[in-house]
């Protein structure tokens, strides 16, 4: 495993390798399959009534948001749960509730594939221009050194061959060579998937409503996600290209905070940042195209037809 990648995915699954044990189904499954996804400290219904208690919500209904799956629920599985939260101020954290995918955002922590995928996102763009000359483009050498027999010496026919000093190089690279292959489909929306899963299990997931904030600063986007606990890097997704201009001028310069449009999101990235902020229509938008390959495959009719008996 190559050092930068072991470090991203050692970050990412520092919770998730010690629940791959015997007692997955129990220190992992509270927090992914279990409960509501949310921290231990944090109470559901108390909350609630705080945020009804703080006034008018930036919302026209004035109450706490509640955003259900657009996609249906398996009946075996429940919806995760995660706070809505606004770029609006220090104190928008709570405006209501948001239901995440379970098949999006709570599948089964394959480390493996999450690493296959770093290390195919890191080769398959790769192009080594290493490139050394054999003893045909080696400069000089047309001329027998010495005769072939008689002199003591060892028979030569060039000083240019591979086993002279500054001869040619028999076997050495021959670049530009590609080192591209593609995974298949589902193993890369897998990858998306469990990046996903880890972030939002560990924590580093965080839902706002938009990107709307009230100053082109960088140090109040700075200090916001200081105040908030996000971490030292922040990756804020949205499905809009053109992304409202007061968040572009604050990450413009910014080393620690990325904006990213939701169809280059991937999982390199995300490993790269600690802290992974979505906005309702990204998650919308991800529940909608991961989900959509999970039946992409399937066929158009059934594999045994109904017989029919023909006169």
């Amino acid at each position: 495993m190559y050092g930068p990648v072991r470090m991203m995915i050692a970050r990412v699954t520092r919770i998730s390798l010690a629940t791959c044990g015997r007692d997955f189904g129990k220190r992992f499954v509270s927090t992914l399959s279990g409960g509501s996804g949310l921290p231990p400290n944090l109470n559901l219904q108390e909350n609630l009534i705080e945020v009804k208690r703080k006034g008018p919500s930036p919302f026209e209904s004035g109450l706490p948001v509640f955003r259900k799956c657009e996609i249906a629920v398996p009946s075996h599985l429940k919806p995760r749960q995660a706070w809505l939260e606004s770029l609006q101020g220090y104190t928008d954290e709570r405006l209501g509730i948001v239901d995440l995918h379970p098949d999006v955002f709570a599948v089964p922590p394959r480390i493996d594939i999450l690493h296959e995928v770093a290390i195919w996102q890191k080769n398959f763009k790769r192009i080594s221009h290493a490139k050394v000359k054999t003893r045909a483009e080696v400069r000089g050498g047309g001329r027998k050194p010495w005769r072939q027999k008689g002199s003591g010496r060892a028979r030569h026919g060039s000083i240019r061959s591979p086993i002279w000093r500054g001869g040619g190089v028999a076997h050495g690279p021959r670049g530009p060579t590609s080192y591209y292959y593609m995974l298949p489909m589902k193993v890369r929306v897998m990858g998306l998937k469990v990046a996903l899963t880890m972030k939002f299990a560990q924590d580093y997931l965080h839902i706002i409503d938009s990107l709307e904030m009230p100053s082109p600063d960088p140090q109040y986007l700075l200090d916001l996600a200081r105040y908030r606990h996000w971490g030292d890097s922040v990756l804020i997704v949205d499905v809009n290209e053109d992304m409202p201009e007061n968040i572009l001028e604050a990450t413009k310069y910014s080393k620690t905070v990325t904006v990213m449009p939701v169809i280059g999101l991937n999982v390199h990235s995300m490993l790269k940042h600690e802290t992974l902020v979505l906005t309702l229509d990204a998650v919308s938008f991800l529940e909608k195209k991961l989900l959509w390959h999970d039946t992409r495959f399937s066929p158009l009719y059934p594999f045994n037809l109904p017989y029919r008996d023909f006169p």
